[in-house]
């Protein structure tokens, strides 16, 4: 792989909230799920002090975002109604805003209710909407009124069937076209934040996967901000013939691939290690 010299991450400037950020450095989001069924730590952190000692321990080790989900996104996983879901955010976030008040919070939902509610509450700062917009027309509007960070996902179908034999004519420019129009979508809807995320496992097949990474650079075209979430992920373990709680190592290789192809946003379920990953691609891109 060539890496050339001059810095591989996209500088451009952001909002959280009211403040505005400019940085050449990736940034981490660190994932804390408040579900009974996500594929790698369902049900570790539905008590209160559970949630808040892994907040605590995602911070401690340089998260520069909490990335808070209530609703499990894995393949063939139940849905839970708008209720359910908000009433786990409120006993997360509740904490969170708490114990961490300086703590930069995304939300993982597609829910604009959820969405609108969680930023009038809590003054979350993100909105990490894994549909793309698909699943509620109202959420682009949403991050447009009230100023949010946007991340654009790309997923191929919903939760339930997204695995269901997916087909691409060309994965990256199939991608490449719908950010093109939602990106477009969200500029009209006053949306100024937008981060783009390719969705790794929303969709894809072993092979969608990994083309994606070997040309994530392809995507710095649109000059946002590049979301990488393979943490733990099936791409990992099923290569590897292993099982997420085993894929650590993995995903370690795929984080400095993927900041060697210009990934700027690493979300993952272990900090510490993707913080490494980014201090040693900083000293070999020097």
């Amino acid at each position: 792989m060539k890496i050339d010299s001059r810095k591989i991450f996209t500088q451009s400037p952001f909002r959280f909230g009211d403040k505005l950020f400019l940085t050449d450095q990736p940034l981490i989001m660190g994932i804390l799920n408040v579900t009974p069924d996500s594929f790698y730590d369902g049900g570790r952190y539905l008590s209160d002090e559970m949630a808040r000692v892994q907040a605590n321990r995602l911070l401690e080790e340089g998260a520069d975002i909490l990335d808070v989900g209530a609703c499990s996104s894995r393949p063939g996983a139940v849905e839970p109604d708008a209720s359910e879901e908000r009433a786990r955010l409120d006993r997360a976030l509740s904490i969170i805003r708490s114990d961490f008040p300086e703590a930069v919070l995304s939300v993982d939902t597609y829910r604009s209710s959820i969405a609108e509610w969680a930023i009038r509450n809590y003054n979350v700062q993100v909105i990490n909407d894994i549909s793309g917009g698909n699943l509620d027309p109202d959420m682009f509007l949403t991050a447009g009124r009230n100023r949010t960070v946007y991340i654009l996902m790309h997923m191929l179908g919903n939760p339930r069937i997204m695995q269901e034999n997916p087909v691409y004519s060309d994965v990256i420019g199939d991608i490449s076209l719908f950010f093109s129009d939602r990106i477009n979508r969200l500029t009209d809807a006053g949306v100024t934040d937008i981060w783009i995320d390719p969705g790794f496992g929303f969709g894809k097949t072993l092979d969608h996967n990994y083309d994606l990474l070997a040309g994530l650079d392809r995507f710095r075209i649109f000059n946002r901000p590049i979301v990488v979430g393979v943490s733990r992920k099936s791409m990992i373990y099923k290569i590897l013939n292993g099982v997420p709680e085993t894929s650590l190592n993995g995903s370690s290789v795929l984080h400095t691939a993927a900041l060697l192809k210009g990934a700027d946003v690493l979300r993952t379920h272990d900090v510490k290690q993707a913080k490494e990953c980014i201090q040693l691609v900083n000293r070999l891109t020097a």
